[in-house]
C-alpha cells in the first residue's frame, strides 16, 4: 500500500465568492425572468433598464413633444408607429428612475447574453477580487455600470428603446486588469514568480508602449465594433450598446489607480 496520502481535488472553477454570487445573480435573475408573462416581464425591463429618453425628459429639460417629433419623422401624419406608442408608454409618468444606472447591469437578453458577460466577468473580475478585494471589486464594477450607462444615454438621448447587460461593468474590469495583468512575468511575490495579481501596476506610459497591452485593446475595441455594427453568426439578439462598453472602459481605467492597494512599479526592471 501506498505510504503517500492521497492529493486533495484541486476544484474545477477557482472563483472567489464575490464572483460566484455575481454570476449567480445575473443567472438566477435571468432564469427567473423566464418564468414571468410576457407582459410581466415587459413591465420589469422597462421599469429597470436605461432608457435615455426617459432621462433626458426627467432630468435634461427635453420636452416629451421633441421626443415624438423625432420618432415621427418620415412617417405620415396620423400615424403611430410602436417605436412611438412605446415612447408614450415609456414618458407618460415623467419619472427618471435614475437607479436604472445600475439595475439594467442585472438583465441580459437571452442566455448568449448572459454567458457572454458571464465568461468575460469571470475572467477579468477574479483578478481583480484577489488583488483588490470584494468590497472594492463591486466599487468598480458599479462605477463602471454607471459610466457606461450616462455615456450611452448622452449619446442617445431620444432613444425609447430599453439598455441592458452587464457589459459597462465588465469592461470597467477589463481595463483595471490591463493595468497589471500585462505587467512583466518577471516578478517575484513572497519567493516565487509572482501571478498576474500580484504585479505592480503599470504606470500609464509603460501600458502605452507595452505591446501586449496594445494588442489585447486592439483586439478589444474591434471586438465591440464587430458586434455592434456586424453582428456575426447571430450571436446577439439586439445591437450592442458599444457606447456602454467604451464609458465602462474608460470608468475603471480611470478609477483602478485610486483602488489599488499595491503601488505602481516605478522603473522598468530588466528580465
Amino acid at each position: 500500500m501506498s505510504t503517500h496520502p492521497p492529493r486533495p481535488r484541486e476544484p474545477i472553477l477557482n472563483l472567489p465568492t464575490a464572483i460566484t454570487l455575481s454570476l449567480l445573480a445575473l443567472i438566477g435573475i435571468h432564469a427567473v425572468r423566464l418564468l414571468l408573462s410576457e407582459e410581466t416581464d415587459f413591465t420589469l425591463i422597462f421599469y429597470w433598464a436605461v432608457i435615455p429618453a426617459r432621462w433626458s425628459v426627467a432630468f435634461g429639460g427635453v420636452q416629451t413633444e421633441e421626443v415624438m417629433r423625432y420618432l415621427s419623422e418620415g412617417v405620415p401624419q396620423d400615424t403611430i408607429t410602436p417605436l412611438m406608442a412605446l415612447a408614450q408608454y415609456v414618458l407618460a409618468d415623467g419619472e427618471g428612475r435614475p437607479w436604472t444606472a445600475l439595475t439594467y447591469a442585472f438583465l441580459h437578453g437571452s442566455w448568449a447574453h448572459v454567458l457572454i458577460n458571464g465568461v468575460w466577468l469571470a475572467a477579468f473580475g477574479t483578478p481583480i477580487v484577489r488583488r483588490c478585494g470584494a468590497g472594492r471589486f463591486f466599487l468598480l464594477s458599479s462605477v463602471s455600470a454607471i459610466a457606461g450607462a450616462i455615456l450611452y444615454a448622452f449619446m442617445n438621448p431620444l432613444q425609447v428603446l430599453p439598455m441592458i447587460g452587464a457589459s459597462g461593468a465588465v469592461s470597467g474590469l477589463m481595463a483595471a486588469a490591463s493595468w497589471f495583468t500585462f505587467a512583466p512575468a518577471s516578478w517575484h511575490w513572497e519567493g516565487r514568480v509572482a501571478q498576474p495579481h500580484e504585479r505592480p501596476r503599470e504606470r500609464l506610459g509603460d501600458m502605452i508602449r507595452n505591446r501586449q497591452v496594445l494588442i489585447f485593446l486592439g483586439i478589444w475595441f474591434a471586438a465591440n465594433y464587430v458586434f455592434a455594427f456586424v453582428q456575426p453568426l447571430g450571436l446577439t439578439d439586439a445591437s450592442i450598446a458599444w457606447e456602454a462598453h467604451i464609458g465602462g472602459f474608460l470608468a475603471g481605467l480611470i478609477l483602478f489607480p485610486f483602488l489599488d492597494p499595491l503601488p505602481a512599479r516605478q522603473k522598468r526592471i530588466s528580465a
